[in-house]
């Protein structure tokens, strides 16, 4: 069974989910019901103090309070059949299993984004319920969106990026695809395929579209996102950049070139899509670090532009392009090889670790 990532191998961009950050918290779980020898009337003000506190977080958005945000993920547990819908408890946590909710709701990611507003509005309810979660060591993470119709990615989409190739920075989106076959879970291994020996990393930011759409403009692209989450674009450099003509097609799609999750994080959830941390650690030491502010496209403006060319449909993801630190372009360049470890992580959404075999 594979399992979510140790705490120790995060990239440090958030806060470690098992600990109390917020004083507040710290200071109402640290009060005790009564001291010994408190007159009768302290326990009333120790309780009307902690429903205070209580009101003052539920007021605020707090980074560890789960119940904030929509984590949609796609998962497997022993006890249950074939793949399941289900809702991450929080940034790290446990997962809610949304068909003991609801039976009725879909079992995959499409199908729940098909249904739209009304699918979404279960899961909001099934969110607010309290529902029991299943402990992450018991569960197996799917990537949230499995076998879409389109896996659209875009290049040179980072000014940091085209700096480091010493190239100018793109005047319209460069577009290119990877195969859905090519997308695995957050976990999964990664295999390097002995057609290629220059296997490089990425770290990406993910859109996942929820709203089917052709020629959408600008200003209401964001209507069309679902959400988004963390996407590992591997690339076979020397068929990217020798091989097929050039064409980038086959450098990027062999089986398992796609690591995505952990979770498809709604897009009210997520305060920024374009101001977040995003970084990529290859056995421990960060090789990318930098901020999607540097995206050359936003959202909106891919969204625009690739729907002039193409339908597009719920679950269909758009990779978003990679900052800057990948291997090819350091001096000696640098590769993976069996025994890696590589974690890509965004504020926000999430990390995935996948071993490379």
């Amino acid at each position: 069974m594979v399992h979510g990532p140790s705490r120790s191998a995060a990239c440090g961009i958030f806060p470690d989910p098992g600990t109390n950050s917020c004083p507040l918290h710290r200071q109402a779980d640290s009060q005790p019901l009564r001291h010994q020898g408190s007159p009768s009337w302290a326990p009333m003000l120790v309780s009307g103090r902690r429903r205070w506190l209580t009101a003052l977080l539920q007021a605020q958005r707090w980074p560890f309070q789960p119940s904030r945000d929509m984590r949609l993920v796609q998962f497997r547990a022993p006890h249950l059949t074939g793949p399941h819908l289900g809702l991450e408890s929080g940034n790290g946590g446990g997962v809610i299993n949304l068909s003991a909710f609801d039976p009725t709701l879909p079992k995959t990611m499409i199908e729940f984004l098909g249904q739209g507003e009304a699918a979404l509005s279960v899961a909001k309810r099934a969110l607010a319920a309290q529902l029991p979660v299943l402990p992450r060591s018991e569960v197996t993470f799917l990537a949230p969106v499995t076998r879409p119709d389109k896996v659209v990615c875009v290049g040179m989409n980072y000014v940091d990026h085209c700096k480091e190739q010493n190239v100018p920075v793109p005047k319209e989106p460069i577009i290119f695809s990877k195969f859905s076959s090519s997308i695995v879970g957050p976990y999964d291994e990664v295999v390097l395929p002995p057609e290629s020996q220059e296997v490089d990393w990425e770290v990406e930011l993910a859109v996942v579209i929820g709203k089917k759409g052709k020629h959408i403009k600008a200003a209401d692209a964001m209507a069309h996102v679902a959400g988004f989450t963390v996407a590992h674009d591997v690339t076979a450099r020397d068929w990217q950049m020798r091989r097929n003509g050039k064409q980038w097609l086959l450098g990027k799609t062999f089986d398992t070139f796609c690591p995505l999750g952990p979770a498809l994080v709604t897009k009210d959830s997520v305060a920024d899509p374009h101001n977040l941390k995003i970084c990529c650690r290859v056995n421990g030491e960060v090789v990318q670090s930098s901020s999607t502010n540097q995206m050359v496209f936003k959202t909106e403006e891919l969204i625009a532009w690739v729907s002039q060319f193409v339908t597009l449909f719920p679950g269909d993801v758009i990779l978003t392009g990679t900052p800057p630190g990948v291997g090819v372009f350091r001096k000696p360049p640098v590769f993976l090889k069996k025994g890696d470890e590589v974690q890509c992580e965004i504020e926000e959404l999430g990390v995935i670790v996948n071993k490379v075999v």
